[in-house]
């Protein structure tokens, strides 16, 4: 991506410019949307990527991971392990 930048006319609500004006003022305009537009993209970019991963484990056995249950039950155990390790730990000094 390239810093050349290039003049467009772009139509907003007015209650919305009022909205950037007021956050940022009206000489900051385009640096704002600007920012806001990359980060929609990244978002967007990171949504499209979830999208094509979804379901990629599902033929693959992952202990655990069975049900929303297992998975919430799998995770408490081991932040129970965690604790238990860092109980052992403090116990040592």
């Amino acid at each position: 991506m390239t810093n050349e930048m290039t003049r467009t006319h772009v139509l907003l609500p007015h209650e919305l410019l009022e909205k950037i004006d007021k956050l940022v003022g009206q000489r900051r305009r385009s640096q704002f949307l600007a920012e806001a537009a990359k980060e929609k993209l990244a978002r967007d970019h990171l949504a499209q990527a979830a999208r094509k991963a979804a379901g990629s484990l599902a033929e693959v056995e992952t202990p655990g991971w069975e049900s929303s249950e297992a998975a919430a039950e799998w995770v408490r155990s081991l932040r129970q392990q965690d604790e238990e390790r860092m109980r052992q730990l403090e116990g040592r000094r």
